[in-house]
């Protein structure tokens, strides 16, 4: 039987739903999430199986205009996914309309001569008669075969697009194991997802002081594991902040990473957190490397 098999490249400005849109896709959770700005540092890749298809979706930092080493290096992963990739999806958020990031990535994709999928997201918050005129003013760009219009949180109109990268990609084998749903590494995902619900305790601070790196990951006889991590800051007074008072900032970030680690590897874990100061760790070439960006960028 014919097999197909190919890279899509989901690409779009910072909060778009990128992430969201591969989990939905996927149909389990391969990147993290966070209504803060840029929350994914690197490429991701999240596997989806379609009949006999497989589909390999590369879900990108979000594209702007970037100013720090680590921003750089962060764009420079996405726009290197999109090259590499047999398909371009364009996401665009719906309610926030298209942008200056959104109008660059275009402008981009078109002096490369690639033509993409466009993806409305967050439709559900948007009038229809907007929505219609916002997908014909983007349109007007010349450069996507194709419009879907969903809601990444909801999952509607996701089997549609899915359907469409599937159709789209070449012939070929398939490149991972059929029941591969990510090639994140545990480690490097545990230390991810405790990234994220610090993220999501921390509402108004450390969106770049912050990184996690798991330094020990043990699996017992009892057939649950024990996962040390440390969570790296830049100043003294941010660990302060994470740590809380009397602790219950980071033990609250402890039990939520806990909790979902527990679901997606389906056994107990004991997760243990520390927090120590690494002012200059953005400008580190060890951490660059360890999660495939450049440091030269």
């Amino acid at each position: 039987m014919t097999t197909r098999c190919g890279y899509v490249a989901i690409v779009g400005a910072p909060n778009a739903g990128k992430s969201t849109l591969v989990n939905a896709l996927v149909g389990t959770k391969v990147s993290i999430v966070s209504p803060k700005v840029q929350t994914t540092r690197f490429r991701v890749l999240g596997i989806l199986m379609a009949d006999q298809t497989q589909v390999i979706l590369v879900d990108t930092p979000g594209i702007f205009a970037p100013k720090r080493r680590l921003e750089r290096a962060m764009v420079a992963a996405a726009w290197d996914g999109a090259a590499d990739a047999d398909l371009v999806c364009l996401l665009v958020d719906a309610h926030h309309g298209w942008d200056d990031d959104s109008r660059a990535i275009c402008t981009r994709l078109k002096e490369a001569g690639r033509q993409a999928v466009l993806v409305l997201n967050k439709v559900d918050l948007v009038r229809k008669e907007r929505l219609l005129e916002l997908a014909a003013a983007v349109n007007a760009e010349g450069i996507f075969t194709d419009i879907f219009m969903v809601s990444a949180l909801s999952g509607d109109g996701v089997a549609d697009l899915a359907a469409c990268f599937a159709g789209r990609l070449p012939e070929g084998p398939f490149l991972f194991p059929e029941d591969q749903v990510s090639d994140l590494p545990q480690r490097l995902l545990a230390a991810e997802i405790t990234r994220e619900k610090a993220f999501l305790q921390l509402h108004q601070e450390l969106p770049y002081a912050l990184t996690v790196e798991t330094e020990q990951w043990q699996e017992r006889d009892d057939g649950s594991v024990r996962v040390d991590q440390v969570i790296f800051v830049q100043r003294e007074s941010q660990k302060a902040i994470v740590v809380g008072k009397a602790g219950h900032q980071i033990k609250a970030i402890g039990a939520a990473a806990r909790g979902e680690l527990e679901a997606l590897l389906e056994c107990r874990v004991h997760l243990f957190l520390h927090v120590k100061v690494k002012e200059d760790w953005t400008e580190k070439r060890g951490f660059y490397s360890g999660v495939g960006l450049d440091f030269d960028v």
